[in-house]
């Protein structure tokens, strides 16, 4: 029988397959001996998720995934100003009060966190303009992680528009200015490993950070250019490890 103080948390999104979180955070639990679990909960509706918080009293945080990080702010009753800023949240903490239906959601973005405290390290004084390559969701948290760091940034896509250039615009100049180059797009992720962004690699010194978000495989063929060229460079295992450390944090703080 679970103690009084037994949690639960868990991840919501559609579809849900192979899930990083639930394995790394019932593993945690297991060899922490701590008393939670960690489940998917598979919803087709957004609006399923107050049934979900109706029917487990013991629910305490949840991670979100596509396609709800923008579809439940709407939801929520707070809102951290960094994820209000980047306009999505993949962690939500539940604050329950005195009555099982009683309960505060407040949403967060993690994703700024591990990006954050994952390049912060390699980061040097001359590094003070960076291309993001690509312009989703995790592309406006890098940008953002970016600029609470002291860092002006460039977003770069194949389509222009206000604010956004073409690999085409990539010039020696701006590739010599801009001395961190995050890809935050899907290219060279497996099985499609020959693939990479089209930026002017022969542009790359021992001075530029390539810092690629995918890790599998760890070393991505925008990676293994980059380092031919000498520039420093780390994919992103230690970013996703540190999202969940973030999350963990904000439901316990």
């Amino acid at each position: 029988m679970a103690s009084n103080n037994r949690r639960l948390f868990g991840l919501i999104g559609y579809p849900l397959g192979h899930s990083f979180s639930q394995n790394y955070f019932n593993q945690k639990f297991e060899a922490e001996g701590i008393d939670s679990s960690y489940i998917n909960f598979e919803i087709p509706d957004i609006g399923d998720l107050m049934e979900i918080l109706a029917e487990h009293p013991d629910l305490a945080g949840l991670n979100v995934t596509i396609p709800y990080k923008q579809q439940v702010i709407p939801y929520l009753d707070e809102i951290d100003p960094d994820a209000e800023k980047i306009g999505a949240v993949n962690v939500i903490k539940i604050i329950r009060g005195t009555r099982d239906n009683d309960f505060k959601l407040k949403g967060y973005n993690s994703d700024i966190i591990g990006f954050t405290d994952s390049i912060e390290p390699l980061l040097t004084p001359k590094m003070r303009h960076a291309l993001v390559l690509g312009t989703g969701g995790a592309a406006r948290a890098v940008i953002q992680g970016l600029k609470n760091l002291g860092i002006e940034t460039q977003a770069v896509s194949r389509t222009p528009r206000e604010g956004v250039i073409t690999y085409a615009d990539l010039t020696p100049e701006i590739m010599e200015s801009h001395l961190v180059i995050v890809n935050t797009t899907p290219l060279g992720m497996y099985p499609h490993v020959d693939e990479a962004p089209d930026i002017p690699y022969e542009c790359l010194t021992p001075s530029h950070l390539c810092y690629d978000l995918l890790y599998n495989p760890d070393m991505t063929l925008f990676l293994k250019r980059a380092s031919t060229q000498g520039a420093e460079t780390k994919n992103g295992l230690e970013m996703l490890l540190l999202q969940a450390f973030a999350a963990w944090n904000i439901w316990n703080s």
